[in-house]
């Protein structure tokens, strides 16, 4: 435990730990309840005993609405409050648990419908991963565009030319069809820089200005293996194999 406190709590990292597993934790119990219901909506079992659906009023009220509200609450109190430790903890478990209740539905605020079994409704777990690995970006005391106290030591003319260069390969991400690459790697400056070489996705705006036709193939090619790759890691973390349809 003599680490946890070195590098975790005397670094000031607790709160982002206890997030963390607060948002990873709820994620897995709402996925798994979700999907007990799914299975048996499927096989026609219908609802019973305490895994259902919450309605009130006649009116099916989503995990995201409780997700929204436990976010709002914890983050009026620690506002208001400043607690210090172990109450900004517990407020940073709950805030985590809050944001995996709202983010599991991500694609439901996007789409303003119930797209949760459909195809459209992989993008939730799309935001729940980038989520997650920003989380462990907080978790590393990672520096927002790379700049550290080294850096500042040499100068502010240096420091803003850091930012600059740092800046112009997370944009080629961007221009790239790379969307999730860019921003992570404005704290993560090597996954900026790998994103920036490396090929981009074949119907972004730097394949149609700069890719000619021999790269506009390689680069379909690469994407497709990576979609899916991607299939494969959404059916993993969903918990959700087969479950899935053309249409909520």
């Amino acid at each position: 435990m003599g680490w946890i406190n070195e590098y975790i709590v005397a670094t000031g990292r607790s709160p982002a730990l206890w997030l963390l597993l607060g948002f990873l934790t709820t994620y897995a119990v709402t996925r798994w309840v979700t999907v007990r219901i799914r299975r048996r909506a499927s096989t026609g079992e219908g609802e019973s005993g305490p895994i259902k659906d919450v309605h009130i009023a006649g009116v099916h009220v989503h995990h995201q609405v409780w997700g929204i509200l436990l976010a709002l609450v914890t983050g009026l109190l620690e506002f208001r409050f400043r607690p210090g430790s172990p109450w900004v903890e517990v407020l940073a478990l709950l805030f985590g648990a809050g944001a995996a209740l709202a983010l599991d539905e991500f694609a439901l605020w996007l789409h303003l419908e119930d797209v949760y079994w459909s195809q459209e409704g992989r993008k939730s777990i799309d935001a729940v991963l980038v989520a997650s690995v920003f989380g462990l970006v907080l978790l590393s005391n990672a520096n927002l565009f790379g700049v550290g106290e080294d850096t500042v030591r040499r100068g502010y003319p240096f420091v803003l030319a850091v930012i600059a260069v740092h800046l112009c390969y997370c944009i080629v991400c961007l221009l790239k069809g790379k969307i999730v690459t860019g921003l992570l790697g404005l704290v993560v400056p090597v996954l900026g820089l790998v994103g920036a070489i490396r090929l981009g996705h074949p119907e972004s705006f730097w394949a149609r200005r700069f890719y000619g036709e021999p790269k506009v193939t390689e680069a379909s090619s690469r994407h497709d293996r990576m979609v899916r790759r991607r299939e494969r890691l959404r059916d993993a973390f969903s918990g959700g194999r087969g479950l899935f349809s053309s249409r909520g």
